[in-house]
C-alpha cells in the first residue's frame, strides 16, 4: 500500500483546496463530485469518502483554459497622432 491515503474525507479536501466544507458537500450532494457514503447506518448521517482518482476527474471536468486576449481590430479610420 502506498504512503498517501487513497480517500479523502470532505473536510480534507476542503482545507487542501483553502475553500468551506459545505462547498464540497454541496458538490456531492449535487452528483459533480463522486464520493462513496461509509455510514454505518444508511438512514443516517453521511460519512463520505472521496476516492483521490475521483477528485482528480472532478479536477479535470472543472479546469478552465485561458485565451490570451486580443488586440482590437484596428478600424479603417483610425489615425495614429502624434504629438
Amino acid at each position: 500500500m502506498s504512503p498517501t491515503k487513497a480517500k479523502l474525507t470532505p473536510p480534507e479536501v476542503a482545507r487542501l483546496w483553502g475553500i468551506a466544507t459545505e462547498k464540497v458537500l454541496a458538490w456531492i450532494r449535487s452528483g459533480e463530485l463522486r464520493a462513496v457514503n461509509a455510514a454505518t447506518t444508511l438512514g443516517g448521517r453521511p460519512r463520505y469518502l472521496i476516492d483521490v482518482d475521483d477528485l482528480a476527474a472532478f479536477e479535470r471536468s472543472r479546469a478552465t483554459t485561458v485565451t490570451p486576449p486580443t488586440k482590437p481590430a484596428k478600424r479603417r479610420g483610425d489615425v495614429p497622432k502624434y504629438v
